[in-house]
Parts: structure tokens; sequence; C-alpha cells
């Protein structure tokens, strides 16, 4: 993959193939009229070549693929011109011949054109999720605050842009904020939840004064959504992650959530969490998801990735080897790495089969001016800020 700057792959309609409404490879666009040539070519050469001249009757289909009403009926009528030319040997074809090209040439014009207005019904529909999948998840910038963010989402339903992952970076009153989650199931079934919970988060990371009240907002928000749907059974996993003003560390909360990876150099380890019920299942005001504190040095990166990645598996059943993997990879910029990532995942073979959502966060050192006892610094006045973060 190339450059992957903040948003990379959001599981676009045309890399799902072309013959789900992208654009068709180069041989296919080209294949009608090299046969048409190659045909009509060789039956001007050799009177033996008549017997390829069946090859003729497939040209109208095959531009259908590629091409619109009239390049498909241009390509038909240029079938019948050539089995009606006397130099190529083919001028004495039957009636029925001759009627069955031509039926199967308007035919696939008639074919084209109903492709065409497909397609582009299609173009609106790709339009239309794009746009509902940038309302959702918006693309992030290359920085929030002083924290560089890259990431990478996929969508695992076929056909849809959007899935049942999450997430965010925001700045707020308490530094810079983070959020990956994982909404039971995955496609358009769970976007709704997704939704409300980004909306809860963006204003618990606000409000909130610490990462384990967050969790309990999104928590609450969950049960809220859930109380009037019999057996509902909602419920998500979400990763939340502070990076304080003045900090050179970064406080996580896991709620049922894989735990990040801190990349140190070329090494690669899973910070050791301490792990939390998921939210919505009612546990976590009996068990309060705990937050920890994890020192983060010069160039130090944390990955984060949801179960599609964690659980990818080879054909074997193994599943795919994160921290080795990322060891591996850790000489990528932290903007490509996302992708290096989901490449590495295709090259070694490993199925997805769930949505698929890299984050990669790294933070500068905070400023002299954000020192203890500085403005700005935990333990000293803050000014208002704005409630866009």
């Amino acid at each position: 993959m190339g450059s992957v700057r903040g948003w990379v792959s959001r599981g676009r309609l045309e890399d799902r193939g072309w013959l789900r409404g992208a654009p068709p490879p180069w041989w296919v666009r080209v294949l009608p009229v090299l046969l048409l040539a190659a045909v009509g070519s060789a039956t001007l050469a050799t009177s033996h070549a008549r017997d390829l001249g069946f090859l003729l009757g497939a040209i109208p289909p095959l531009a259908v693929l590629s091409y619109g009403p009239l390049a498909t009926g241009l390509l038909g009528m240029g079938v019948v011109v050539v089995m009606n030319v006397p130099a190529t040997h083919l001028n004495r074809p039957g009636d029925t011949d001759l009627l069955t090209i031509v039926f199967v040439a308007a035919l696939s014009v008639f074919v084209s054109y109903v492709r065409s207005h497909r397609d582009a019904q299609l173009d609106t529909e790709r339009a239309i999720g794009e746009a509902v999948q940038r309302a959702v998840l918006p693309p992030l910038p290359e920085r929030v605050g002083r924290v560089g963010c890259a990431a990478f989402y996929r969508a695992a339903q076929d056909g849809t842009l959007v899935g049942g992952d999450f997430f965010d970076v925001r700045q707020g009153p308490y530094g810079v904020r983070a959020v990956m989650g994982d909404v039971q199931g995955h496609g358009l079934t769970a976007v709704a939840t997704v939704v409300s919970l980004l909306g809860a988060f963006r204003e618990a990371a606000l409000d909130q004064p610490d990462l384990e009240s967050v969790a309990a907002r999104l928590d609450r928000r969950l049960t809220v959504d859930s109380a009037d749907v019999r057996h509902a059974e909602l419920f998500a996993t979400a990763l939340l992650l502070e990076f304080a003003a003045g900090s050179t560390a970064v406080r996580v909360v896991a709620c049922g959530h894989p735990a990040p990876v801190l990349l140190h150099a070329e090494q690669a380890r899973e910070v050791a969490v301490a792990p939390g019920p998921p939210l919505g299942i009612g546990l976590l005001d009996v068990d309060r998801s705990k937050e920890i504190t994890v020192p983060l040095g010069p160039d130090d990166r944390l990955f984060l990735a949801s179960d599609g990645v964690w659980e990818a598996r080879d054909a074997s059943g193994a599943f795919y080897p994160l921290p080795e993997r990322l060891a591996a990879l850790a000489g990528s910029p932290s903007d490509e790495l996302p992708g290096a990532v989901w490449a590495d995942l295709l090259r070694q073979r490993y199925a997805v089969r769930d949505d698929a959502t890299i984050l990669v966060l790294t933070a500068e050192a905070p400023a002299a001016s954000n020192a203890p006892g500085a403005p700005g610094a935990p333990g000293a006045p803050r000014a208002p800020e704005s409630r866009d973060g």
C-alpha cells in the first residue's frame, strides 16, 4: 500500500471487485475490439480462417461488460459488416446465422442499457454510503493536539462501507482522548449503536474528569438504548486512552477490548491492561474498569486493533501473530503502518472475518510550558475550551 495518512481504506465498493460496479480491468475493455480485429484480419489473410467466424458472435456480449449501449451497438454493427465483406470469406452466412448475430447484438445493446443504469444507481448509492460513513466516522486529521493519528477501517459485510467497529480521537479539557470499540454484530444493523456510542464518547470526553467515568457514560448509553428492546443482548467492547496535558504517559481503560500494543524502536509488546467487562451487560457498576498508566518514551507508538485483526486466521486456523509482525514492520512510518499491517495480512493469506480497524497513535513530548504547575498542566486551573474539542 502507498502512504496512509489519517484515513486509509474504508472498504470501498470498488475494492470488492469490478463485477460489482467498479470499472473493469483494461484487458476486458479492449478484448471485444481485439477479437473483432483479430478475426477480421485472419479471415482477410486466408479463407481457411473462416472457421473462426463463430467467435464474432461473442463480441456483443463481451462489449456489455465494458461499454455503453452506443459502443455496444457499434461493435455489433462491426460484426455484421465483417461477416458481409467478401474479402473476409464470411459473406455467405446463412440467414439463420445472420439473424442470430443481429438478435444477439440487439439483445446486448439492451443489456448494456440496463447495466449502465444499474451502474449509475450504484454510483449514487456509493456516494450516499461514503457520505454516511463520513458522518458516522469522520476522517481523522493527521494530528489531534500533540497526538499523531493514522487509521485503517474496513467493514466485513460485503458491499457496505460502515460496520460495527468505531474509533475517534478528540481534544478536550483533560487532554487528548481516544476510543476504539466493537459493537456486537457488524454491518448496517450495528450502525445505529455505533452512532450512539460515538455521540456519548464525544460528550463524555469533554465532561468527565477520568476515563473510568467516560466508560461508565458509554455503558449507560448502551443500557438505555436496549432498555425497551426485549432480549436486546446489546453490548460492545471498548478501549479508552487519555494523553493528559503535561504528561509523558498514557492512561488506558479496557472494557473487554484487546489491549494496545506498544511499539518501542523495533520491539512490540502487548500492554498489560486491567481487563474490565464489556459495555452494556450490566457489570460495569459491579466490576468497574480500572485505569492504568503506561509511560511513553520518545518515538513510542501505540497500536490499537479490533478483533478483525487480532482474530484473523490462516489456513491452519492459527491466529495472526500481531505483536510479532508489528516488530517486523516497525520500520514503517506511523502514517504507513496501518496499511503495512493490512498488506501483511493479505500477503500471508490470513482470513479476516470481522470488521477490521487499526489505529496508530504517536504522542509528542509535552512542551515545557505544560510542566506540572504550569497553566494547562494537571492540577492547574484550566481555561474554558470550546465543546467542539
